[in-house]
């Protein structure tokens, strides 16, 4: 636990009632892919990481996205975690699952397996590899929310799929009652603040932040939350910077909002490669024996040398071994 947050700090998460709250606030973590190799689950890490961050107050979770590796995942493997995901949480908070695909069906089915499982809402970006124009993509938009069984959050990723929902389809999609918000993880604050100009025609339309390094300024700008891959490993410090933002705390704001950004500085730039933040915290999860840290492919761990600076990373932010 970080020794810049309390257990005494962090406000117990509202009553569930199993139905999506409209609109969602507060830290929905972005589940990485606990895994012991191909295409194999890490059952029992998968347990421990779920309540390691429900222990720290997380107000949601969102699987199979990108810090969950969902595209590298199987279908089956999807299944199965989407299964196990739902039956640990057991309705406590609220379950968002990632259905983005290339193909449209695919994106339905598994929609329609997460909402027999228990699961709250389904999340989907652009289809990657073919990067559609925006009245193709409003037109898709419009085809898929027809067919969910769930409440629906747009995620726009547009760094992964090439593609961003523009600020004029998104005007339309704000008026589409099943879909219930937005992810953005451009990490573009102008386009957040349009964003949440635009939803405001929806008082129930939640817009959400990716990059936790910029959540002061997205829930400043009127943003309703974070999608904040840290709060896997440190749920209590995303959750703590939250309601202090939400409670106009500034002065704890910028204190918390420092410490999750030495955390970015300190532990998501120790690999080369795009995949660094991913392995870094699964590696540090590894470490602290949460779960196994195998990647799904094409990626892989980190070496010695790197584990050995992630193991030095954790003491400097206060976190050891349980």
């Amino acid at each position: 636990m970080s020794a810049s947050v309390s257990e005494t700090e962090t406000k117990s998460v509202p009553v569930f009632d199993g139905n999506l709250p409209r609109p969602l606030r507060g830290i929905v973590p972005p589940m990485v892919t606990p895994m012991t190799a191909r295409d194999t689950l890490d059952c029992a890490g998968l347990e421990r990481l779920i309540e390691h961050m429900m222990a720290g107050g997380i107000h949601g979770l969102f699987i199979l996205g990108t810090t969950g590796e969902g595209p590298s995942l199987s279908y089956r493997l999807r299944r199965e975690l989407i299964q196990r995901t739902c039956r640990q949480v057991a309705g406590r908070i609220p379950v968002l699952v990632g259905v983005t695909d290339t193909a449209f069906v695919e994106s339905v089915d598994l929609a329609s397996y997460a909402a027999e499982a228990g699961a709250t809402a389904a999340v989907f970006s652009a289809p990657y590899y073919f990067p559609a124009g925006q009245p193709e993509l409003l037109e898709y938009v419009t085809h898929l929310v027809k067919e969910m069984p769930l409440p629906v959050f747009l995620y726009n990723m547009p760094s992964l799929t090439k593609t961003t929902f523009g600020l004029e389809l998104l005007a339309v999609a704000v008026q589409m009652p099943e879909i219930a918000g937005l992810k953005d993880s451009s990490g573009d604050i102008n386009y957040f603040r349009q964003a949440v100009a635009v939803a405001k025609s929806r008082p129930d339309f939640a817009v959400l932040m990716g990059p936790e390094e910029i959540l002061t300024e997205a829930m400043t700008a009127g943003g309703h939350g974070g999608v904040c891959g840290g709060a896997n490993l440190r749920p209590r410090v995303l959750v703590g910077l939250y309601e202090a933002l939400a409670a106009g705390d500034t002065a704890r704001a910028a204190e918390l909002q420092a410490d999750v950004i030495r955390q970015s500085d300190l532990l998501y730039h120790i690999g080369r490669h795009s995949s660094a933040i991913i392995k870094g915290i699964k590696c540090a999860l590894s470490c602290l024996g949460i779960c196994d840290d195998f990647p799904a492919e094409p990626f892989n761990r980190f070496n010695p040398p790197e584990r050995e600076r992630v193991e030095r990373v954790l003491k400097e932010l206060g976190l050891a071994r349980e």
